[in-house]
């Protein structure tokens, strides 16, 4: 399985629009980076995007992710190893990558208004859907990860 095209060069203005996002969505947004990295990997992870689980998994040992933590992503609601406010944005992004299942209930929402504010909700969601977008992307035109060699 190849990728099928290069969607970046075919649609300049559209991918210019979307990496624009993408840094609005970045550094910039004053989210930290540990909690964008678990938007980003989860989102992914449901989203079977394997370019970009392992590009933002890689991002996120390079800012001190652990290894566990991010082997553990997955099951995150059995580990011990996530905050409460981790847990809260975790139950958001999956509620938002999964909106016609979840409909993003009241339930999924509420937890996230004791850890942030209305303005940081609102760039977490814009987050999702940005990661979201990306993982459409790849996963539609089959963008393919690098392999890194063996150590």
């Amino acid at each position: 399985m190849g990728p099928r095209l290069d969607y970046g060069k075919l649609a300049p203005a559209a991918y210019r629009a979307m990496a624009g996002l993408e840094r609005a969505t970045g550094p910039e947004s004053g989210l930290s980076p540990r909690l964008r990295h678990l938007i980003k990997v989860r989102a992914s992870q449901i989203n079977g995007c394997a370019f970009c689980v392992d590009m933002h998994v890689k991002e996120a040992r390079q800012d001190g992710e652990s290894q566990q933590r991010l082997d553990l992503l997955v099951v995150w609601r059995e580990s011990p190893l996530f905050t409460p406010e981790e847990r809260a944005l975790l139950t958001w992004v999956e509620s938002v990558t999964r909106i016609s299942e979840t409909g993003t209930p009241d339930q999924d929402y509420a937890p996230l208004k004791e850890f942030f504010t209305e303005e940081q909700i609102a760039k977490i969601t814009f987050a999702i859907v940005t990661i979201n977008s990306w993982n459409r992307l790849a996963v539609s035109f089959r963008s393919q990860h690098p392999i890194d060699p063996p150590k």
